[in-house]
């Protein structure tokens, strides 16, 4: 198996693994009750919140644990807006955000809401100037994420802020392909929320949480005990929360190593493509700083990039063609139409990402596989017929 989709999710780390299993078994007391054992669980949720602020430079206190990304994007925008509605009704985001803030402000604009959807240039870049531009009277937030999880484009979140902090804004960022593959400081970025995902950097599915920084009004997300200091209801997924901090804290501690190991293995692809395969084109960053360092996504001109993943899943090697959230939309990228592109160079992208498990041998298999695939299914294209007679 040849996996190249570790932007839709990772493998378990063998560290959260040992973590959390003894929480499947033995360790199962509720973390709110007052008995020893409890009072066990609830202090390793507490270590993983300690680790977990640590790793994006931030306090215990900030870090509040979701079920995943989605739900810290809808919870930070949703808690924000329900606190700041006073002072008025303007929200102000990308184009290019996951759906996890693109429908959540579709569904605030059917309850009277105003957003503003900022345009992205070639490479997937918001530009500041426009941020400043399209702030009002009545804007109450504006959430841009930190790096696009399709084209792995690196937003100008510390540009931005200081903007949003000029006019008093709150400033939410979608980090959730950051955390864990590049280094992330809240007070350098300057945002007032951050949203993570647990399953992005090695943890397990359905954990992740949110950043908020102290003095954000926010409301809260679900009524009930007193869970996570009364912000959000119900009984805590210690087994989830205590895997998330013993990947997030393996993969912090490898990250200055890895991150250049994934730079260079991100570049022999991106190279091994261009030169090897014609008519190919890089979509996002071209910037090593402005890149996730795993990302890789291509477009393959005259063909339908869900035909060269079929193929390529005939040979037991996996990579995506988008948001794993959007898979199954019949409708191109989202983000590579915002970037400008066709329709024909849209629906023929694919996005390898990298990951720790990912090596040299990787890309050489890919590749013995990935020519002739192409050219396969080019020789069985009317639109490569029709280029080459013209």
């Amino acid at each position: 198996m040849i996996y190249l989709d570790n932007a839709a999710t990772t493998p378990l780390h063998p560290n959260a693994k040992a973590a959390m299993l003894p929480y499947l078994t033995e360790i199962y007391a509720n973390p709110s009750s007052v008995y020893s054992s409890a009072r066990h669980v609830r202090k390793a949720i507490g270590e993983a919140r300690q680790i977990t602020a640590q790793a994006i430079s931030a306090t215990p206190a900030e870090i509040f644990f979701t079920a995943g990304g989605t739900e810290a994007d809808n919870w930070a925008l949703k808690g924000v807006l329900e606190a700041a509605e006073p002072k008025g009704k303007h929200i102000i985001t990308s184009s290019i955000e996951h759906p996890g803030i693109l429908n959540m402000c579709r569904h605030l604009e059917a309850k009277g809401y105003d957003v503003t959807f900022l345009p992205v240039d070639t490479k997937g870049f918001v530009q500041p100037s426009q941020v400043e531009d399209a702030i009002r009277q009545d804007t109450c937030l504006i959430s841009i994420m930190l790096a696009n999880n399709e084209v792995g484009t690196i937003q100008p979140i510390e540009e931005i802020s200081k903007i949003t902090r000029a006019h008093k804004i709150i400033f939410h960022t979608d980090a959730v392909q950051a955390v864990g593959h590049i280094p992330v400081n809240v007070d350098k970025l300057g945002v007032d929320l951050l949203s993570i995902s647990a399953h992005k950097f090695y943890g397990p599915k359905g954990i992740g949480g949110l950043y908020i920084r102290k003095g954000t009004p926010i409301s809260s997300l679900f009524y009930g005990g007193a869970q996570e200091r009364g912000r959000r209801a119900g009984t805590e997924n210690a087994m989830g929360i205590v895997g998330m901090g013993a990947a997030l804290s393996a993969t912090c501690k490898a990250l200055p190593a890895e991150q250049r190991r994934l730079t260079i293995l991100r570049d022999k692809l991106i190279n091994e493509i261009l030169s090897t395969i014609p008519h190919t084109q890089l979509n996002g960053a071209i910037e090593e700083s402005k890149r996730l360092p795993g990302n890789v996504n291509v477009s393959f001109r005259f063909i339908e990039g869900e035909s060269l993943l079929l193929h390529l899943d005939m040979h037991n090697c996996y990579a995506s063609t988008g948001s794993a959230c959007s898979s199954g939309a019949l409708e191109p990228s989202h983000v590579l139409m915002a970037m400008g592109m066709n329709h024909e160079l849209a629906n023929g992208a694919i996005r390898f990402t990298l990951g720790r498990e990912n090596t040299d041998d990787d890309i050489y298999k890919l590749m013995k596989i990935l020519y002739p695939t192409v050219q396969k299914l080019r020789d069985l294209s009317p639109l490569y017929d029709d280029y080459k007679n013209s």
